[in-house]
């Protein structure tokens, strides 16, 4: 059972949340918050799996919250989750260490996958996010291009499949799907490409991809 923690300011977004989330046999809401210091106090207490976290929130936001929260020991993942899709709060999230962002508009299917994918330690950035920060983060170099094509040709043919699919933002389980493989095989494929790619995480994984114009 995955315990979930929802911080929002809004009485509202934590009912539909909380409304949302009950009836999953497999997730259940543990406790709420309606600021990021509360929230805290809270994750502490009911030690959550993932927190579903505000970005503006009184007393404390969530992205300072967030950074707090990942200084604890064994912190739960974290999902932002905000109606502002600016760039620059996906690079701030990110930043404070969490593991997903979702806008309060995805639907409810997607806010269960997400947490369903952080949980089981995916972090959970959708396709067009995943896109925008490669644009804010990584302009066009042609030099650089060249040097994501050399490293990608370190990898094998299967490496290289799962490098493009990671690059498309799909999820493990997607991946599997497609290329015919386990979702633990498709786990050890991926962290190789960590190991092969020097890279910490998925979005990273995605640049070298962009770079290299597969996608």
């Amino acid at each position: 059972m995955i315990g979930v923690l929802v911080v929002d300011d809004d009485a509202l977004v934590r009912s539909a949340l909380g409304l949302m989330l009950g009836g999953q046999p497999d997730v259940r809401v543990v406790g709420e918050a309606a600021d990021g210091r509360a929230g805290l106090a809270a994750a502490r207490d009911l030690r959550p799996d993932v927190v579903l976290m505000d970005i503006r929130m009184p007393v404390l936001d969530g992205l300072a919250a967030t950074i707090e929260l990942r200084q604890h020991p064994d912190p739960p993942h974290v999902i932002v989750l905000t109606t502002f899709d600016a760039d620059d709060y996906v690079l701030r999230a990110l930043a404070a260490g969490a593991d997903g962002f979702l806008l309060k508009d995805t639907p409810p299917p997607e806010i269960l996958e997400a947490i369903r994918r952080v949980a089981d330690g995916e972090p959970m950035l959708s396709p067009s996010v995943t896109r925008s920060l490669i644009k804010q983060v990584v302009p066009p170099d042609s030099s650089r291009s060249s040097r994501a094509q050399e490293r990608l040709a370190g990898l094998t043919d299967r490496e290289r499949d799962v490098a493009l699919a990671v690059g498309r933002g799909l999820s493990n389980a997607e991946i599997a799907g497609e290329l015919y493989l386990s979702v633990p095989t498709v786990k050890a494929h991926v962290s190789r490409l960590f190991e092969k790619l020097g890279t910490t995480n998925r979005v990273q994984i995605a640049i070298v991809v962009h770079d290299a114009g597969l996608v």
